[in-house]
């Protein structure tokens, strides 16, 4: 019995009689009969038959023109372009692509170790799943170490980074390269008269050696914190309160000395250091509160005497030139007069003689 087999123009047959492949078949009208079997497969997609291997179609001399054949070995990884546009990620094997209606182009991409050459093109990463890679973003601000089977390989500088996942293990770790800040807060440090004293201090430092760092220091930030705890507790502890408060400049300068000797020992810059906060122990601050009171009592008592001492010699001065000078005496008088007369509703003269005469006589004669 007969049975019609159609194949399309984007379609190929795969001739086989009695299980064996013998041609392929363009598109047409075909039979099934008497042991003859037709496989159609579709040129959208690889070459792939149910019925025979790779390896024996491939053989077909005719067959193998209408193909593109590429095979990827362990260790690649095969970029797959259709048309000059890339499709999809090959895994080690062999792949046969129609070529018949669209041209297809197959790049390799070697995994032996996780790198991603500068060949590759990175807006595939884009296209192809996860699995296949590593993402690695480094900011503006960052530096990043890269480690190979937890060997340091370099430095990587701010961009965007793709390893391929292979047995190779990949890590990376980012160290920030801005200017760092540092507190260290309320500090108990005993001064040369046994005052307790509670002090804050800010360190700004930033980071030279990004490897060394980490390769050669254990926790290089408590080491910082450490240095600049010994080196407060060195000066506070020669000096009496008294000394301290009148100079507490001089605490920055020393601690930052200090740290700045061991710059190259811990692989950092230090910009700038200084006290932030100094705070005395309750007792200690009433006292010098008090103390603070009288002295400005007793600076505000100096100033009043002083004032008074100056507004009285005015007046002695004043009167002097009045008592010798009449006319001064009269204007003096008439000042006083207008004032007086300022502060009053009303005023009724009677009889005879100078209206400002009488004026006169009558505020004496009030007074």
């Amino acid at each position: 019995m007969k049975h019609k087999i159609l194949i399309r123009e984007s379609q190929r047959g795969l001739l086989y009689k009695n299980g064996k492949y013998i041609k392929l078949l363009p598109p047409g009208k075909y039979y099934e009969y008497g042991g003859r079997e037709i496989e159609v497969v579709e040129l959208s997609q690889p070459l792939h038959s149910k019925l025979c291997p790779l390896e024996t179609l491939l053989s077909d001399e005719e067959l193998r023109k209408s193909l593109t054949v590429a095979e990827v070995a362990d260790e690649q990884l095969g970029l797959l372009y259709v048309n000059g546009k890339f499709s999809t990620i090959l895994r080690p094997g062999k792949y046969a692509f129609w070529s018949v209606m669209d041209r297809y182009t197959v790049t390799m991409a070697d995994t032996s170790t996780p790198e991603v050459s500068s060949e590759i093109p990175t807006y595939i990463f884009a296209k192809i799943p996860g699995i296949y890679y590593t993402k690695v973003e480094v900011a503006e601000y960052q530096k990043a170490r890269l480690y190979l089977d937890r060997k340091f390989v370099r430095i990587l500088d701010a961009g965007t980074y793709y390893f391929w996942k292979t047995g190779v293990r990949v890590d990376v770790d980012t160290v920030d390269t801005r200017l760092t800040q540092m507190n260290i807060c309320g500090q108990e440090i005993l001064t040369k008269d046994k005052v307790s004293l509670r002090i804050s201090f800010v360190c700004s430092y930033r980071i030279t050696d990004y490897v060394r760092i980490l390769t050669e220091i254990d926790d290089f930030a408590e080491q910082l914190r450490v240095a600049a705890q010994l080196a407060l507790r060195d000066y506070v502890g020669r000096y009496k309160l008294d000394e301290i408060l009148e100079s507490k400049d001089q605490i920055s300068e020393f601690v930052l000395a200090r740290l700045r000797e061991k710059e190259k020992d811990l692989f950092v810059q230090i910009v700038d250091a200084g006290v932030k906060d100094l705070i005395l122990p309750g007792e200690i601050r009433q006292i010098m509160n008090t103390v603070l009171v009288a002295e400005k009592k007793a600076q505000a008592n100096v100033i009043a005497r002083r004032e008074e001492v100056a507004s009285t010699r005015s007046l002695l001065n004043t009167a002097k030139l009045m008592e010798e000078n009449q006319t001064l005496y009269k204007l003096k008088e008439l000042e006083y007069m207008e004032r007086i007369c300022a502060n009053v509703g009303n005023i009724n003269l009677n009889g005879n003689g100078d209206a400002l005469q009488q004026l006169t006589t009558l505020l004496r004669g009030s007074q």
